[in-house]
């Protein structure tokens, strides 16, 4: 079933809409909330949680492209379900070290209110977009889909080192870009 007929189906409230979503892009949402969460039974929650805010957010929202959608949704809710389960817990995952290689950048950015938020989403959204594609899905892979940099270098058929060294050059660019655009950290 095509995505314009699984959005008409939740359009319609029709629950078959979280079977076809299911069926087309389970395997999708689950290998990005494992990557966060590397944990079966969260993994199954933050799935479930998924198609509960789809279910509520389809309508009023109608999106453009429904697998970033739910990939948007299930990103931000297993990054939250990774936050509160490991509040008092350091873990040697791949999000601990994710959001500590962010850290460096873009810890203390002044993202409190929503149009500071929105302001760093699209200055974000601009430098991943100026990056040539080799570069940007680097970038995504590692900073939005939480993959390993085992992961990467077997994706795009480089050393891990070079991956590393990559990641690293791309952080670099993106905190310069920051200075640029006046946002301080």
């Amino acid at each position: 079933m095509n995505d314009k007929m699984i959005i008409q189906l939740y359009l319609d409230r029709n629950e078959r809409a979280i079977t076809e979503t299911d069926e087309k892009y389970g395997p999708y949402c689950r290998s990005i909330a494992n990557n966060i969460l590397n944990n079966r039974e969260d993994v199954h929650e933050c799935i479930n949680d998924t198609y509960f805010k789809t279910w509520n957010s389809i309508p009023p929202n109608i999106p453009k492209k429904l697998s970033a959608y739910l990939a948007k949704i299930v990103r931000n809710l297993a990054f939250n379900r990774y936050r509160m389960s490991h509040t008092s817990r350091r873990g040697g995952g791949q999000t601990e070290l994710v959001l500590e290689e962010l850290g460096e950048i873009i810890s203390d950015v002044n993202t409190e209110n929503e149009f500071n938020r929105r302001e760093f989403a699209d200055v974000m959204n601009s430098f991943v977009l100026s990056l040539p594609e080799k570069q940007r899905n680097i970038f995504l892979c590692r900073y939005w889909y939480a993959d390993s940099i085992s992961q990467i270098s077997s994706y795009f058929k480089m050393t891990e080192n070079n991956v590393s060294v990559t990641l690293n050059r791309l952080r670099n660019k993106f905190r310069k870009y920051l200075e640029e655009r006046g946002i301080e950290f």
